[in-house]
């Protein structure tokens, strides 16, 4: 008898263990404190199965499934409908980073409204989650790269305005304890094509263009907007895969930044330490496994992490270096509110998902990022003038969403949009993208009667893009391009169109800059429309009517041909971009034209500020970015120019505003030689304030810093 009162005591205090939470589900401990415990408990297969991006459940623990792998580009990608943007590259010609904010603010409404649906359902699966693998903050240096629309442009202080605002609006306000989504700085680092090559490619450029155009935007985004995540390249930087590179993951990233989150590797980059034709780095997977983890990448995006208990079992690994990973891995999902269910944000309602505000906001920022690069005084067309429409992209919907997109429910082409505003609109096809071009007396005969013509040139997605995702045609490789003109068949229907004497209004789509030299000669007006998203269609026609001002500005150079580019893997930065290149483009970075025309003052220095007084002596409010650049006159070494601040403005029809933009120690952050690194640099300079970084475009003041 009493035997049995001491085994029923036994079990009513083990029923009393059993109902206590353990400590790291004690949510009065610090993050850092429950990620202690946790580690505490799993077995080493359990912290395996916490590094990869799929990550499984631990029923016993009550850790759920999850999958760090996720897309928001330009809208929740991958994932079913979605409120679908203009592409990044489309976006950065907005120059209007508030608006960028708004957009990823719109984007983390709807990720969190998506990830709310799928946990109820059942276990989060990938591109379901909460940390999302956006921005793309690589250097656009050469407009062959494919994935360089996934960018904001070619300029370093662009792009890190850019980066920070999607951050910002992704991962809500900092004072919140629970983070809204976790956004990632990737592809860390030195990664812009060639894409075939990137598995293998050893980028080595100068350190001086490794700090002044390849990691700012990394810094701005790790020191200033406190981005979660940062994912490693494919690529290997000075000799190491950047997945193991003490020097820009400990020396860099961890040690100047001071960078404490979480490091995720690109998809299978941890095996190409070992696979054959790639680094060939390492002999085996073990190998490749234990050396990402020494040098601090958390999350695997792969399978080479399932070798960890090998690599521990062999000496390669010890479970401390890989506990060190773990622990920010927890801490970051506890942060999220993922592990105990906590969603401050679970009141937004689903019909936000591609609901009206939000296409009305992707219309307003497609209508921001169109250039237009060229009007011979025929745009805007008056709603009487009969108009035909003709080209391959003219009612191309995939074409509109880019890449890693989501596909809405609803897109409007330029050839919806403009039947909407005439109904007996004609619309001749003419040609596909490369090739199968009806016989063009035949079109022209179609077009009898029609003296304006607007054409809707470019490529698409399906030919630039990720490798494997875009190429295999005559001029594109492996999702890069070769030669940066229009496919022949193109410029060959455009220039049969000129000699049949039609007016031509060329809407160019593409994400990346084309050389359109030939088609500049001949065409009345010409508009870059980038890859604009689902209401794309709409914010073109209303800027080719007049129903917009066009305010854009081209975050890129766009060269006058493909002989202008230098070796596509030379990562040096000699003759590339407007900040090197000594040549003649044919439209300078920042440059976009106006219903309406700008006048820009001399620029003056007041209290620690640039100002300058814009007049609008046009007869049409408009949109003008004003744009501050530097130049130092002894570093002859150094960048032509450089950007360094910029505002966008509204400016009435005959009315002057001013314009300040301030002046900072970062202003005037310049190599320094025995620094190794961009610091405040006192001298001399030239600041230069204008419409564009063309010389012409800029009033010039001497400034001693």
């Amino acid at each position: 008898m009493p035997r049995i009162i001491i085994s029923l005591a036994v079990l009513c205090i083990s029923a009393a263990a059993l109902a206590q939470p353990y400590p790291f589900k004690n949510q009065a401990l610090s993050p850092e404190e429950r990620a202690d415990d946790l580690i505490s408990r799993l077995t080493l297969e359990e912290k395996t199965a916490l590094t990869l991006n799929a990550s499984e459940a631990i029923p016993r623990l009550g850790i759920k499934a999850y999958d760090w792998w996720n897309e928001a580009l330009h809208g929740v990608g991958r994932n079913g409908s979605a409120t679908t943007f203009p592409m990044p590259i489309a976006m950065a010609a907005s120059f209007d980073d508030a608006m960028v904010y708004d957009v990823f603010t719109a984007v983390s409404d709807e990720a969190r409204v998506k990830h709310r649906i799928a946990d109820e359902a059942g276990p989060i699966a990938r591109y379901q989650g909460l940390t999302f693998w956006t921005p793309n903050i690589n250097i656009f240096r050469d407009p062959r790269w494919g994935r360089g629309m996934e960018t904001y442009g070619e300029d370093p202080y662009l792009m890190g305005q850019m980066g920070m605002a999607v951050v910002r609006g992704l991962q809500g306000p900092d004072e919140c304890p629970v983070r809204k989504l976790f956004a990632c700085a990737k592809h860390y680092a030195v990664h812009s094509g060639p894409e075939p090559d990137r598995h293998r490619f050893d980028a080595r450029p100068t350190r001086r263009d490794l700090y002044e155009t390849y990691l700012p935007a990394f810094k701005d985004l790790v020191t200033k907007a406190g981005v979660e995540q940062v994912m490693t390249a494919y690529n290997r930087f000075e000799g190491q895969p950047c997945s193991a590179n003490d020097y820009l993951i400990d020396t860099v990233l961890r040690g100047k930044w001071g960078y404490k989150g979480v490091i995720v590797s690109d998809c299978w980059a941890v095996a190409d330490f070992y696979i054959k034709g790639r680094h060939e780095y390492v002999e085996t997977k073990a190998e490749a496994a234990a050396l990402a983890v020494k040098y601090g990448v958390d999350v695997e995006c792969g399978h080479a992490y399932q070798a960890i208990p090998e690599a521990i079992k062999a000496g390669l690994l010890t479970e401390a270096e890989l506990d060190r990973n773990l622990k920010r891995i927890i801490v970051a999902r506890i942060r999220l509110g993922e592990m105990d269910g906590i969603d401050p944000w679970n009141n937004l309602p689903e019909d936000i998902v591609e609901g009206s505000d939000h296409k009305a906001l992707a219309q307003t920022m497609a209508e921001k990022s169109v250039v237009l690069l060229q009007n011979r005084g025929i745009l805007p067309l008056a709603d009487d003038v009969p108009v035909a429409l003709i080209g391959p992209n003219a009612d191309d919907t995939t074409m509109q969403w880019g890449n890693y997109s989501p596909v809405p429910k609803e897109t409007i082409t330029l050839l919806a949009a403009l039947k909407e505003r005439q109904k007996d609109l004609r619309y001749v096809k003419g040609c596909a993208h490369l090739d199968g071009a009806e016989p063009f007396d035949e079109v022209i005969s179609a077009l009898d009667g029609i003296e304006t013509v607007i054409f809707a040139s470019g490529i698409t997605p399906f030919l630039e893009g990720e490798q494997g995702d875009a190429g295999g045609f005559p001029g594109f490789e492996g999702g890069d391009r070769t030669v940066i003109e229009l496919p022949q068949v193109q410029k060959d229907l455009i220039a049969a169109l000129h000699g049949a004497g039609k007016k031509i209004v060329l809407v160019n789509f593409s994400g990346s800059a084309m050389a359109l030299t030939e088609e500049a000669a001949c065409c009345d007006a010409i508009l870059q429309a980038w890859y604009p998203g689902q209401m794309g269609g709409l914010a073109i026609a209303n800027i080719l009517y007049g129903d917009c001002n066009p305010s854009g500005k081209l975050p890129l150079t766009f060269y006058a041909s493909t002989k202008q580019l230098p070796d596509f893997s030379d990562y040096n930065m000699k003759e590339r971009t407007y900040r090197f290149f000594t040549g003649k483009p044919l439209w300078q970075f920042g440059y976009g034209l106006s219903y309406t025309t700008f006048k820009v003052g001399k620029p003056r220095v007041r209290d620690g500020k640039v100002v300058v007084r814009v007049r609008n002596t046009g007869k049409c409010g408009g949109d003008e970015v004003v744009q501050l650049y530097i130049r130092r006159p002894a570093d002859k070494e150094g960048p032509i120019r450089t950007l360094r601040g910029y505002k966008r403005v509204f400016v009435p029809a005959g009315k002057t505003i001013k314009v300040e933009i301030p002046l900072t120690d970062e202003t005037f952050l310049w190599w320094d030689e025995s620094a190794q690194d961009m610091v405040p640099t006192h001298g001399r300079y030239v600041l230069q304030v204008g419409t564009s970084s063309a010389k012409e475009d800029l009033r010039c003041r001497r400034y001693r810093f």
